[in-house]
């Protein structure tokens, strides 16, 4: 019998494999352009390939979605479907110029509930994890949000598209943002955003232009280190459809939603195919 326990540690396996990969391939990868300012380089496929080895070895019937090889169709899975939701790298840009801000994420789903999810920075050997109602660890050690309440006092960091037109809505979420918080940060890589939301060193960050496997293992690790996770417009959190907004908590959250206001676009849906 399946234990969330087994989840947790096939997660992290499977997450450190695929960082392997990626120091691996340092400095040896080819790279070529998927779409405008979108990279995708050898290391991004050996470790997605490493990470789907892992997974199939302990659970062979369960669905795996991930960044690379997809193509973009909406396909939500069924309530009861056990769905690992894989970005082997992210922040491939930052990795292609040797910027030492990317991770893999790994997270498993049963329909649309998050189970369990790990971001492995491999630079640093920091293994993220979280198991839903049981907390949230670097490297075994809990972890928990800040304690600000403050907008005027929060550090944020804010997702833009790969390519952003001078007039584009999301860079009115930045500016925004920046004459009220104390600072913005934009740091290219969407799952150590997440990170840094649930270890307290950011107090809140948004999206509207996001996928599914960028934000999986992210979203459950703020919830189990004690933040809040709705949608841009702060409706539910919808995994397959995420646009967000994560804070430290509640009270800055709702500060923040005021702060920005409407969402600025009808996002770019997460549409994955299941395997």
């Amino acid at each position: 019998m399946e234990t969330i326990g087994d989840w947790l540690a096939t997660c992290e396996a499977a997450a450190r494999a695929g960082g392997e990969q990626l120091q691996q391939w340092q400095g040896r990868f080819r790279t070529r352009e998927k779409g405008v300012c979108d990279l995708v380089t050898d290391a991004d496929l050996a470790s997605q390939e490493a990470i789907r080895a892992v997974i199939q070895e302990r659970f062979p019937h369960h669905a795996f979605v991930a960044e690379e090889g997809h193509e973009k169709g909406l396909c939500v899975p069924p309530p009861d479907q056990l769905v690992w939701v894989v970005d082997p790298l992210d922040g491939t840009t930052n990795y292609v110029h040797g910027y030492p801000q990317y991770a893999v994420s790994v997270a498993l789903v049963r329909g649309s509930e998050l189970q369990v999810g790990v971001i492995y920075d491999p630079v640093h050997e920091q293994c993220y994890s979280a198991a839903a109602s049981l907390g949230a660890w670097c490297n075994g050690i809990p972890i928990s949000v800040s304690k600000n309440l403050a907008v005027q006092e929060s550090l944020v960091a804010v997702s833009l598209p790969a390519r952003v037109a001078s007039d584009a809505p999301d860079l009115l979420d930045f500016v925004k943002a920046s004459q009220t918080c104390q600072a913005v940060r934009r740091s290219g890589s969407a799952a150590l955003n997440l990170v840094c939301v649930a270890n307290g060193s950011l107090d809140a960050f948004w999206a509207t232009h996001i996928h599914a496997w960028d934000v999986a293992a992210g979203v459950l690790l703020i919830r189990e280190a004690g933040g809040v996770v709705t949608g841009r417009n702060g409706v539910e959190f919808n995994l397959w459809n995420p646009h967000f907004l994560a804070a430290a908590n509640r009270h800055l959250h709702a500060n923040l939603l005021s702060l920005l206001g409407p969402i600025p676009t009808e996002p770019t849906r997460s549409n994955p195919n299941l395997d």
